[in-house]
């Protein structure tokens, strides 16, 4: 369980993202007004090159579709520069929009659900967005939206019954012991310090990077405050499958999910060691509404992980007590330890 090299559901059926990412169609709505100030405030467009009639935005972590509507947002956002800057509306000749995701994505649903009277010209980039995946300084603006909790990797001391940070009969750090939360924060500094070298090379000078990613409290270590609740029934029900001889106790000890919600304080520190970017913006986003439990969520985010460890035969049962599990449970608050929204505005440097 080492690679985290899986997407979401693909298609448009019963159990398919595109269907039930209501939390990050609603992040999106949220951060409208934040990204459109951002990007007119800080976008140089000044500094594109006079031969140069295009402008380049990549959307990495795109998914199957939910996110389009934040690449809208950011073009509507762009118009609104020009008209301040130029005294006109009028778009670069040429938008360029390249869709990044891994190579298992389901890509053809994407370009399915692109509007047709778009604004731009799109492209597919399959790869990981830990490494690099564009020319050097071929970009203009970089976009990730709630994609950066992904690991390149569970860490592997997790898995390791003779460590101290073995975590038996548990799929992720929340409520573990101090030693699992550290070594999840360690592989995450290790990749974002990855993602910001790739990046870098990646921007060109003056070059915007915006990103929104699950976090937590500053003052706080992993295991009080992440993503934990809203995994602790799948969490439960896979513990429940190992009681009942359904699942070995083996297979559970060597699964975790490769997840991590930095706080704000530590996001900034991976910031500042790589010494390529201005921090424009770095700020909390609290969620407007609780977040309710859904299995049908839950699965289009998370089954093909699952049958890659557990198999195909897992899924139903595992769902069904999931449902059980969270039917009449209320709603996750930030109260909860619910992860808050980390809002990240960067500028390359020249």
């Amino acid at each position: 369980m080492a690679s985290s090299a899986h997407t979401m559901t693909g298609g448009d059926g019963k159990y398919s993202y595109s269907v039930h990412s209501y939390n990050q169609r609603e992040a999106a709505d949220l951060s409208k007004r934040m990204l459109v100030e951002a990007i007119v405030e800080n976008l140089d467009i000044e500094t594109q090159s006079p031969t140069t009639s295009s402008f380049r935005i990549a959307d990495l972590g795109c998914s199957v579709g939910p996110k389009i509507s934040a690449i809208n947002i950011i073009i509507e956002a762009v118009a609104q520069k020009y008209q301040l800057i130029k005294g006109h509306s009028d778009l670069p000749a040429e938008i360029q929009v390249y869709f990044s995701d891994l190579v298992s994505n389901d890509f053809n649903h994407l370009f399915a659900s692109l509007p047709q009277d778009r604004q731009y010209f799109a492209a597919g980039v399959p790869g990981s967005f830990h490494g690099r995946l564009f020319p050097k300084a071929s970009l203009d603006f970089v976009y990730s939206q709630y994609a950066l909790q992904w690991l390149s990797r569970v860490p592997p001391e997790i898995l390791d019954s003779n460590s101290p940070a073995f975590n038996k009969g548990r799929i992720m750090y929340g409520n573990s012991a101090s030693e699992v939360g550290q070594a999840f924060s360690d592989q995450y500094a290790k990749d974002m310090q990855s993602f910001f070298d790739a990046r870098a090379h990646e921007l060109a000078p003056g070059g915007l990077l915006l990103l929104l990613i699950p976090g937590r409290p500053d003052g706080t270590v992993p295991a009080q405050h992440s993503v934990h609740p809203l995994f602790e029934p799948m969490e439960s029900s896979l513990s429940d499958m190992v009681n009942q001889g359904l699942i070995s106790g083996d297979k559970l000890d060597s699964f975790n999910l490769p997840i991590y919600s930095p706080s704000m304080e530590e996001l900034r520190k991976i910031i500042e060691n790589s010494g390529c970017f201005d921090v424009l913006r770095l700020e909390i986003q609290l969620p407007e509404r609780p977040t309710p439990l859904r299995s049908e969520s839950a699965r289009s985010g998370f089954e093909k992980i699952l049958t890659e460890h557990f198999g195909t035969e897992i899924i139903e049962p595992l769902f069904n007590r999931y449902s059980k599990k969270v039917q009449g449970r209320s709603p996750i608050t930030s109260c909860d330890g619910m992860a808050v929204g980390l809002f990240v505005l960067l500028k390359r440097n020249p």
